[in-house]
């Protein structure tokens, strides 16, 4: 693929575990405003905009307006204005004394963020997330608290322009929540403290599961009903942008991240390589785009321990969306699943069930909002983005037959994104003559090019 004229240079994983500020598209961040406040002088309501009126858009608005003190969302923005105008009924049915969004702050089209960021001191980050990392360099370049949705980029490039602009966030000491829940869990939080205390060893081994179905579909025939004329390419791939790498990541990136990013927890690390083999086998047809429906991935860590990873859309088979470790002292579910929490062994131990355990997503926007109201240090996006990188790097191994190092899937060179954000500019796939997309094809020399 073409590479996107904002792609940053070559990181080195040195670089990458202590996040180097980089240059990003000939220009350093670091010539940005300066420091705006949690919110107004003289008033404690905290101004909140979304940028990306889907479901998980709504419901994340809906947990930053349930936080304490006074919060109001005064802004909204989409590129398409069905969705905006859909979710804002919604959210005003849900919360009406605290959305206040005349249509004059209802912006609608691929630059609406900037103008919805200007208006508020949080912003909330919920559009597909290939395009995650243009929206949150200009939140932080406005100098805005941020909350972001998993995953938090796509490929190398768009991980490289996420980790500069948190150097920059981090001088402005802006707070920004991610989107992976697990972390502000209660059960979760209190298990893997107790693997770190060494409750079951050294660890040895792990594994994990995002194995489901597969989720939502929309497909062209539909929605050129719906609008009642054809879609060009780049409005269909966005209305169904869950099954486009450069929109989606697949899903192993776009859902098993979470799993992969317990697992970097319990190892307090992140894997130094990866090899693995998937494919569409089950779910095909034009409206299911580029992306494969299985993908089984072995991550390696720096001291050699494996960790087993699959991800799977297809009807019909065993499924799973869960979290194993086995130690030199005993094994633990970590999570998911009927009897998670649970530790075997010589300290056997299991989360006591009917604790009580506020809601994940509301926690973790009660834990931001709290850190901006008390000015306090609250920034997720290193673990994030090497999380993001850890599900991207098993993509890269999928897709390509090789064995991928972190550093390679770091440094790619290969950037998913269309160099013009128009209806009319050419998506960045096409499909053939007969309507269908391409799939990957490992060990194929011509794609490889493609994906390393």
């Amino acid at each position: 693929m073409q590479k996107n004229p904002n792609s940053s240079g070559d990181f080195s994983r040195r670089d990458f575990l202590r996040t180097s500020s980089v240059a990003v598209g000939g220009a350093l961040l670091g010539n940005i405003s300066a420091e705006r406040g949690a919110h107004a002088a003289g008033d404690d309501t905290v101004k909140v905009a979304l940028i990306g009126c889907g479901g998980r858009g709504t419901g994340a608005a809906g947990q930053a307006l349930s936080t304490e003190g006074s919060v109001r969302l005064v802004a909204m923005a989409d590129i398409f204005e069905d969705h905006l105008t859909s979710k804002l009924a919604v959210l005003q049915k849900n919360a009406k004394e605290k959305v206040d969004v005349p249509k004059d702050r209802q912006f609608i089209g691929f630059d609406a963020y900037k103008e919805a960021i200007a208006l508020a001191d949080v912003v909330i980050l919920t559009t597909p997330p290939g395009i995650r990392p243009i929206h949150f360099e200009e939140a932080v370049r406005q100098g805005k608290n941020i909350f972001m949705e998993k995953p938090v980029a796509v490929d190398g490039p768009g991980i490289r322009r996420v980790l500069a602009a948190a150097e920059e966030a981090k001088k402005k000491s802006l707070k920004i929540g991610v989107g992976l829940q697990r972390h502000h869990q209660l059960p979760y939080i209190e298990t893997i403290k107790r693997l770190h205390d060494g409750a079951i060893g050294d660890i040895t081994s792990m594994r994990c599961y995002w194995n489901g179905q597969t989720p939502w579909v929309h497909t062209r025939e539909d929605l050129e009903r719906q609008a009642g004329r054809p879609l060009t390419d780049m409005e269909y791939q966005f209305r169904n942008w869950y099954y486009f790498v450069w929109l989606c990541g697949d899903h192993i990136v776009e859902q098993h991240i979470h799993n992969l990013d317990v697992i970097n927890w319990v190892k307090n690390g992140f894997p130094v390589k990866a090899r693995g083999m998937g494919g569409c086998e089950v779910r095909k047809g034009k409206d299911y785009g580029e992306i494969f429906d299985h993908h089984a991935v072995e991550f390696e860590y720096a001291d050699g321990s494996i960790c087993f990873s699959e991800c799977r859309h297809q009807p019909g088979c065993w499924n799973s969306v869960s979290e194993h470790v086995v130690g030199t002292k005993g094994s633990c579910h970590v999570g998911g699943d009927t009897g998670g929490h649970t530790i075997r062994g010589e300290n056997a131990w299991r989360f006591p069930r009917g604790t009580p355990s506020r809601d994940p997503y509301q926690q973790e926007h009660d834990d931001l909002f709290a850190a901006i109201r008390k000015n306090e240090a609250f920034n997720e996006v290193e673990r994030g983005a090497k999380s993001t990188l850890t599900a991207i790097l098993g993509r890269m191994a999928t897709y390509s037959g090789k064995e991928i190092s972190f550093e390679q899937a770091l440094n790619s060179q290969v950037d998913h994104l269309p160099k013009i954000f128009a209806w009319d500019a050419p998506a960045p796939v096409q499909p053939n003559s007969e309507g269908y997309y391409s799939t990957p094809v490992p060990g194929d020399s011509e794609w490889l090019k493609k994906i390393v």
